[in-house]
């Protein structure tokens, strides 16, 4: 986990973006079924990653594509 690997926790995460400890966690969790743009390019720009390192995209399982 890219936390892990940083020896963050959640916590410093608040600190450094000014992002609301119960969003982080939620998308932590992935408890999230949305993340905001700005959230994310400061996540990307505090943690020095791209949106691909951080997101991983899913496939709906009741999707009819």
């Amino acid at each position: 986990m890219l936390l892990a690997e940083r020896r963050l926790r959640v916590a410093d995460l608040v600190r450094m973006t000014d992002i609301s400890k119960s969003t982080l966690h939620r998308i932590y969790n992935d408890e999230t079924t949305r993340i905001e743009f700005d959230t994310l390019s400061k996540l990307c720009e505090v943690l020095e990653v791209t949106p691909c390192e951080i997101l991983k995209y899913v496939p709906d399982k009741d999707s009819k594509n």
